[in-house]
């Protein structure tokens, strides 16, 4: 298995690294938890999900305030999940920084796909390149919607 090198990058006191030991667990949890796209997930979902993914987090000093997270095979595909930064941050510029880290992330260059789902931040993606799909009629999915409870 391939080891990926960690990532930082900072714009003054805020912080975006891929060291998972930085990781708010609690905090994660704690937001995804009472999103819109994981109400009620389970703690022990939320770790596994975050052990299994190249994770994104966003600091102030050592708080964490955003995270995303990116499930890919490095070669072909990449999903974006989990992203948010907490609202008391929001409007500055930080989930746009974000995203563009993340898209510009070296061993994330070069895929076929890129995917991502979201009810209200469209115009945030759109800039970006995301779309809508092209062909809706060729996706299908199995939905879990009471995975959770």
């Amino acid at each position: 298995m391939k080891i990926y090198e960690l990532h930082h990058e900072r714009r003054n006191e805020i912080l975006l690294s891929t060291d998972k030991s930085k990781l708010d667990i609690t905090t994660i949890y704690n937001f995804l938890k009472t999103s819109y796209w994981a109400k009620d997930v389970l703690i022990s979902v939320v770790e596994k999900s975050i052990n299994n993914s190249l994770c994104f987090g966003v600091y102030e000093f050592d708080k964490q305030i955003g995270f995303a997270r990116v499930i890919s095979d490095y070669a072909t595909f990449a999903y974006f999940s989990d992203v948010f930064i907490l609202e008391a941050y929001r409007g500055q510029g930080l989930g746009t920084w974000l995203i563009k880290s993340i898209l510009l992330y070296s061993e994330l260059q070069n895929l076929r796909t890129w995917l991502l789902s979201t009810a209200d931040a469209h115009e945030l993606y759109r800039q970006f390149g995301f779309e809508n799909l092209p062909a809706p009629e060729r996706m299908m999915v199995i939905s879990g919607s009471s995975a959770y409870r």
